[in-house]
């Protein structure tokens, strides 16, 4: 049985890792407040644009939310003829 433990050293002191996540957090937080403050300043903006936010997320969604991003991409098979998809999501 090998127990010997090897680190790669290569990437240190570069801040990847566990050093750069809190800064993702600060940058993420910051976003969410400012987006805050600017939906709450604008809501009467926004409120009108709602009809269109849905109308424009259903086409949205059918292009990425079934995790195929594009029709008539089928990669051989006799599924690709019969317009089914290989592992039957569709």
């Amino acid at each position: 049985m090998d127990t010997s433990h090897r680190h790669d050293m290569s990437g240190a002191g570069q801040g990847s890792g566990p050093q750069r996540r809190p800064w993702n957090a600060v940058i993420v937080m910051l976003l969410l407040i400012g987006g805050f403050y600017l939906l709450r300043e604008h809501w009467g903006h926004v409120a009108g644009l709602w009809p269109y936010l849905l109308l424009l997320g259903c086409p949205l969604m059918h292009l990425f939310g079934h995790g195929h991003g594009g029709h008539g991409h089928h990669h051989g098979g006799s599924n690709s003829r019969n317009g089914s998809s290989p592992d039957g999501k569709w």
